[in-house]
């Protein structure tokens, strides 16, 4: 007897109609993607990258809004370096942010570090705190922080009630910086709320060894806590640096769209919007734009930069 093995089924023909195929139901997916993508991406080329590059273009020029750019290269930034009021715009800027960063930082954490310990009412002291940062960029708000801080409003009586006379802080150049430091510390909510986070993700047996090992409170901070949170400390830094650099509404709500007495809250982005719009040297407006933006830049490398010394990440344990 002959057994006659069975030949397997014929293999399905490839053609070149297959290929195609999948090529079209790609490009359809494709441009249904894209089509989705279409509102942002032209939002992105109309109200972001077209914006940029024309005041690339006219930080190069002579532009006052009315009449043709007219090119002259370097020579806005050359008029720049050597105008005492955009130096006196960088020590201001400078100033409110070494003072007004940390401090904000400072606090946040320190209330973090409360809110993290279980409590009655967490959750009203948690939306409490973090209130102000959604209000306090309100253009009404600084006009109540402008008359909390004029003469004779409630900061100056307190003051004055505790033998501190100062007089309003509005109307002094020596002070009214220092308002405005206080109005972006009020704001600690947000970070607040990211350091709230990291805490919470710092493992509890960690103090427990410590404080068998006898370890105070302080040590536990520094040795464990602090290196935890490292690099929600460095993301709230960063984000806290530029947000600082970017102050605009409250010094020239506060200081009656004025920037002074004696320019003393002459921000940066102050003076940029005087030179822009005021006085409609837009191209020197956009020149000081760019160099707002490089500054930023530079800043921004020099704490990635910095990471390496004292941010911990959990990968570098391994």
């Amino acid at each position: 007897m002959t057994l006659v093995k069975d030949s397997p089924p014929d293999a399905p023909e490839i053609g070149p109609e297959v290929p195609a195929a999948k090529k079209r139901r790609g490009r359809r997916e494709n441009l249904a993607g894209y089509l989705f993508m279409s509102p942002w991406i032209a939002g992105f080329l109309l109200l972001t990258a077209g914006p940029m590059a024309a005041s690339l273009y006219f930080a190069f020029t002579d532009y006052n809004l009315f009449n043709s750019p007219k090119w002259i290269g370097f020579d806005n930034f050359t008029k720049m370096f050597h105008d005492p009021r955009w130096q006196k715009s960088v020590e201001v800027t400078a100033k409110y942010v070494v003072i007004g960063t940390p401090l904000k930082l400072l606090l946040a954490l320190g209330v973090a570090l409360l809110l993290a310990q279980s409590r009655r009412g967490q959750a009203f002291y948690r939306a409490a705190f973090y209130a102000p940062s959604l209000i306090g960029a309100s253009v009404s708000v600084g006009f109540v922080w402008r008359a909390l801080f004029s003469d004779d409003a409630i900061v100056d009586r307190t003051q004055s009630f505790l033998g501190f006379h100062t007089g309003g802080w509005v109307g002094d150049p020596n002070w009214v910086l220092y308002s405005l430091v206080a109005l972006t510390v009020w704001q600690f909510g947000a970070p607040m709320v990211i350091f709230l986070a990291g805490l919470k993700q710092v493992p509890r047996e960690l103090y427990e060894a410590a404080e068998v090992d006898g370890a105070g409170p302080f040590r536990r901070f520094w040795n464990i806590t602090l290196p935890m949170i490292s690099p929600v400390l460095f993301f709230n830094v960063l984000l806290e640096t530029i947000h600082s650099f970017q102050i605009f509404g409250s010094a020239y709500v506060v200081s009656n769209t004025q920037c002074g007495p004696a320019d003393a809250t002459l921000v940066y982005t102050c003076y940029l919007y005087q030179k822009g719009f005021k006085e409609s040297q837009m191209g020197f407006a956009s020149a000081m734009a760019w160099m707002l933006l490089l500054a930023v830049a530079l800043v921004t490398a020099v704490l990635f930069w910095s990471q390496k010394r004292w941010v911990h990440y959990e990968e570098d344990a391994r």
